[in-house]
């Protein structure tokens, strides 16, 4: 638990076939790139923060933006692919994204 000089956050990072965690302690008043810093995953990972876009608990921020105590820094691959288009593409295979349609 973080006192009022630290504060516990958590980074995450996914690739297509794995998950990264890492949790930290990290002084009050940081921010998102000295989380990042911090995590060692921009090195390990080779991101690029100029392409990968960044946010906390699903929401996007800026590398400036304050983290608290318990937030979850995510770093978020580029898409590969539009995804309009491959739901029409499995549309056109009677499925949808995740599941198959229900008849009826």
């Amino acid at each position: 638990m973080g006192n009022d000089s630290n504060i516990n956050v958590e980074v995450a990072y996914a690739e297509p076939e794995r998950q990264y965690r890492r949790e930290l302690t990290v002084p009050a008043g940081s921010d998102v790139k000295h989380v990042l810093d911090q995590s060692g995953f921009i090195e390990r990972h080779r991101l690029d923060l100029k392409v990968n876009r960044v946010g906390i608990f699903g929401r996007l921020v800026a590398l400036d933006h304050p983290v608290a105590d318990g937030d979850r820094v995510e770093v978020y691959r580029p898409l590969t692919a539009d995804p309009k288009e491959i739901r029409r593409e499995l549309a056109g295979q009677g499925k949808t994204m995740g599941r198959e349609k229900r008849s009826g």
